[in-house]
């Protein structure tokens, strides 16, 4: 039977400078598509899930553009609706070496910061999926938004689908009289799986604790829907080279993924969202152990690929999990 997961969040037009050339010095920018909770299920549809991506776009052409894309990609966009106003934008210079890369956000005041949750049929969205996938975040961008993605998790909550949540604290974005602590807790009450590192977890849970597996436990101890917690750990040697491996707690004990060693990063953006797709993908079918293999070498991949989207196999990640056929050349 085929898997259906529904995604929910906004969409930005991403401006990335060529190759490596910095902001000051580039008179072209590259276009693509993203978003985190998108780039999960552009994942997900590459592997054969059933994906749809729920959000608003702005009623002009670059809101068809960005529609196409996600349709090109297999993504459901039945659940988008266009209304008047702007689409998000963010601007991507990828460092080298020891330069690191940058981003600047220009997304206030959105189409989807301003989307009203009350015109979606949250059964109808929910008719038949498995999984309800959000990110900590849309709560940030706006009261709206907020609302939107509390009424979201409500449904899919009420209605027994699985849902899983990145609960990535980004500071920055919280702008509009709330704080995560007034906020995320309820949404992570009803969430069966989450993303989260130290820092998230006392930005967005209250919990101070220097060890990993504590700070797991007293999760669970506050929201006992939680079943599993996973994280990545990332060794920067430079923006070109960077070691990635993965943990995932599962209340009984904390599993370890293999490291990989990535010395030449194309593009580490929708590293994150490749490994929470490859988690995803994997604990709808597989073992523990091997989703979170699944998944680290999801995100490994996707550092090769430029843009938002990872665009790789589940053919090409189970082979990179055994270690075969790396980096050969295929005929």
């Amino acid at each position: 039977m085929k898997k259906r997961v529904v995604t929910l969040g906004e969409i930005m037009m991403r401006l990335s400078t060529p190759g490596h050339e910095r902001f000051i010095n580039s008179n072209t920018y590259n276009v693509v598509y993203g978003g985190a909770e998108a780039n999960v299920a552009i994942s997900l549809a590459n592997w054969g899930v059933s994906a749809a991506h729920v959000t608003a776009f702005p009623k002009h052409d670059i809101g068809k553009a960005a529609q196409q894309y996600l349709r090109f990609a297999g993504v459901d966009t039945s659940y988008i609706y266009f209304e008047d106003g702007r689409m998000g934008l963010y601007f991507l210079e990828n460092g080298a070496m020891q330069r690191s890369s940058k981003i600047i956000y220009d997304r206030f005041d959105s189409v989807f910061a301003n989307f009203d949750s009350k015109k979606i049929d949250w059964e109808k969205v929910f008719d038949g999926a498995d999984w309800f996938h959000w990110t900590g975040i849309t709560p940030a961008i706006s009261a709206s938004a907020a609302q939107l993605c509390q009424d979201a998790v409500n449904a899919a909550s009420k209605l027994g689908v699985k849902i899983s949540g990145d609960i990535n604290y980004r500071r920055n974005l919280w702008q509009y009289g709330k704080q995560p602590l007034d906020i995320m807790p309820d949404l992570i009450d009803k969430t069966d799986l989450i993303i989260a590192g130290l820092t998230d977890f006392e930005n967005c849970m209250g919990i101070y604790e220097s060890d990993y597996i504590s700070a797991c436990k007293k999760a669970q101890e506050k929201c006992p829907s939680i079943k599993y917690i996973s994280t990545t750990y990332r060794d920067s040697i430079s923006a070109s080279h960077n070691k990635l491996s993965g943990v995932l707690w599962n209340g009984k004990e904390l599993l370890e993924s293999q490291t990989f060693d990535m010395t030449h990063i194309v593009d580490r953006v929708g590293g994150g969202d490749a490994y929470m797709a490859g988690l995803i993908y994997g604990l709808l079918g597989s073992s523990d152990q091997e989703a979170l293999e699944f998944a680290v070498a999801a995100s490994v991949l996707k550092h090769s690929i430029p843009g938002d989207a990872n665009f790789v196999s589940v053919e090409e990640v189970e082979q990179l999990v055994k270690g075969e056929n790396v980096g050969k050349l295929l005929r």
